[in-house]
């Protein structure tokens, strides 16, 4: 039974959805935007907020926990030089979601999920 537990399955099973996940906020942090579907967006955006507060305190132990956390080196690298000094003073919300139509095939909602 899953009563009150609020984590979206997105219709995979754990270690598929965490990977999905993982290697769709290194998109994000490497690309700054990517279009992806709503449910998808709503769920990796935790984790990408999650990552860029980890990288603005900039030490040694928040660059292991972002490799610990994110598949490509090249995301962490970014997330630590880059976006970390970019959001220095910004407290959060770093990410928007923006509606750009539905997917031709199956109709889903599609949005496109930047850093701001």
């Amino acid at each position: 039974m899953r009563h009150r537990n609020t984590k979206k399955i997105l219709s995979r099973e754990k270690a598929p959805r965490e990977l999905m996940l993982r290697n769709l906020a290194s998109s994000i942090l490497i690309y700054e935007k990517v279009k992806t579907t709503k449910a998808k967006a709503k769920v990796v955006r935790s984790l990408v907020e999650k990552a860029i507060t980890t990288a603005k305190k900039g030490d040694l132990t928040s660059r292991r926990k972002l490799i610990s956390v994110l598949p490509q080196k090249m995301a962490v690298k970014k997330a630590m030089e880059v976006l970390g000094e970019r959001y220095k003073d910004k407290p959060g919300g770093y990410t928007r979601i923006v509606k750009i139509g539905t997917r031709q095939g199956d109709g889903a909602e599609m949005v496109r999920i930047e850093l701001v």
